[in-house]
């Protein structure tokens, strides 16, 4: 144990030089007593565990009160140390953190109504305290990392939550570092034999195109510097095993179709150089159409910022380049976590606007959601899948599940809009109402002020639940009215 609480103090000196380690120390004693006795199912002491998560968010180099928060997270949930001891002794800020993380509890699937009310639960205690969210992303990362010890059945149960709740939580709010490791970690035990199978791929067709993509490096990199740009780094990265299952599926298992099995991520001092390197990279080789991303001018959802394109390198073979600054990775790779990143000028807690508006939303959303299936599908529907960015006319980006429409779209501006949305023009080209959107359309809607309302057909295409409302809203109010007016005394 000793070594892993070394361990945690050398990762947080490599960052925060100056730190005051008495109250990790601290933490640390609290922890070791009270978790005494206890054990994990692989037999080792429990506090290995909040240690790990500790050293973890250290490793993200964030704020003291958060690593200790790490430490003591489990503490008032599975020990006799109540909270308002956490309080006296490491104050309001560290308290606070772990209270959050204990009121997520354990979202467990254990039937419609218990799955609900934790979900309330887990984006309420985010509203409160967002930087909970990040311990338990690291608490999480660790369980799935020890799954081996569990029976098969909660393997499966703790693989699955963690696909269909905290990855897509962690992607929306900009972490795709713990978005990946989640999926990755869960990807064997709810998919065992695509993991095989994707492993083997990856495995292959990484050992056949590492070496090159090193030569394709050497070259830009030297191309690069004599054009005057500043290479931060350059380094070849390789696809997470979950999100390249998901393409594989999209492409019906043609591997040949996935472009970016290894991307080249190049950063660069500034945003001026990340634009140059774009024209340098374009007059080495010949960029393939349709798959240059500016991601800068237009950051996603989450706030990702970075340009993407894909050329022919040589021999005609196919690259990705993803070109940032050094605080676009960190923003790409940490999201909302970034902004608790220590640093002597930034000691604020406050929540990021985007990601507050966000938090508050679900919240809100699940506070009146009614305890059915449907909703709960609906819910992972609107904020749990992969999200794109539409464009209005007047250049406002628009926030929309995948495959939403030009009718989701309209209600997302303003119901009335929906109501009487009666075509929409996709890019300047008109386009029937159930087309699918991608990032970056720009969609203008046409209305028909003399329309009554929506047609209840939408409902077989539209994605998202404020569109699906509407509708039926309107739907049981025609059906009101109109018998208001036919049956005698219905008034």
């Amino acid at each position: 144990m000793a070594s892993e609480y070394d361990q945690l103090i050398t990762t947080i000196k490599a960052y925060h030089k100056d730190a005051d380690l008495s109250l990790v120390e601290k933490a640390y004693k609290l922890a070791h007593d009270a978790h005494k006795g206890q054990r994990r199912m692989s037999g080792e002491p429990y506090v290995n565990h909040p240690m790990r998560t500790a050293i973890r968010l250290a490793e993200m180099e964030l704020q003291l009160p958060i690593v200790i928060a790490g430490i003591l997270h489990d503490v008032p949930e599975d020990t006799d140390v109540t909270l308002e001891t956490i309080k006296k002794e490491f104050g309001e800020d560290v308290a606070s953190i772990v209270e959050g993380v204990t009121k997520v509890g354990k979202v467990k699937y254990r039937g419609v109504s218990r799955y609900v009310e934790n979900m309330r639960r887990f984006f309420i205690a985010m509203a409160a305290d967002a930087r909970s969210l990040i311990v338990k992303f690291a608490d999480r990362i660790d369980n799935l990392s020890t799954l081996e010890a569990l029976p098969p059945k909660k393997q499966y149960r703790i693989a699955l939550e963690s696909l269909e709740i905290f990855a897509p939580v962690a992607s929306r709010l900009g972490m795709g570092e713990m978005k990946g490791t989640i999926e990755d970690l869960s990807f064997r035990y709810v998919y065992p034999n695509d993991y095989e199978t994707v492993k083997q791929i990856v495995q292959q067709r990484y050992a056949a195109k590492s070496e090159y993509i090193n030569t394709v490096m050497e070259i830009a990199e030297k191309e690069l510097k004599r054009s005057g740009v500043s290479v931060d780094s350059m380094v070849g990265r390789l696809k997470h095993l979950y999100s390249l299952h998901r393409k594989l599926k999209k492409y019906d298992n043609n591997i040949t179709k996935i472009y970016d099995l290894i991307a080249v991520r190049l950063i660069v001092p500034d945003i001026a150089q990340c634009y140059s390197a774009l024209g340098i990279l374009h007059n080495l080789w010949k960029p393939l159409k349709g798959r240059i991303k500016d991601y800068i001018s237009q950051p996603k959802p989450n706030g990702y910022q970075s340009l993407h394109t894909t050329v022919f390198a040589m021999g005609g073979e196919i690259v990705e380049f993803q070109i940032r600054t050094p605080e676009m990775h960190e923003a790409a790779e940490y999201g909302l976590a970034a902004h608790w990143h220590y640093s002597e000028s930034n000691k604020t807690s406050k929540l990021p606007e985007r990601h507050k508006r966000w938090i508050d939303e679900l919240a809100r959303v699940h506070k009146e959601m009614v305890k059915g299936l449907k909703d709960i599908e609906s819910i992972k529907l609107d904020f749990f899948q992969s999200r794109i960015f539409v464009i209005t006319p007047k250049g406002d980006v628009i926030d929309l599940p995948e495959d939403a429409t030009p009718v989701d779209f309209a209600y997302a501006i303003h119901t009335d809009i929906g109501n009487k949305c009666s075509g929409s023009r996709v890019n300047g080209e008109l386009t029937r109402l159930d087309t699918p959107l991608k990032s970056g359309d720009v969609v203008e809607i046409i209305t028909d002020k003399n329309r009554k309302g929506p047609s209840p057909d939408w409902l077989n295409f539209v994605k998202t639940s404020m569109a699906k409302t509407r509708i039926r809203t309107y739907a049981k109010k025609s059906i009101s009215d109109w018998i208001k007016g036919v049956l005698p005394g219905s008034n």
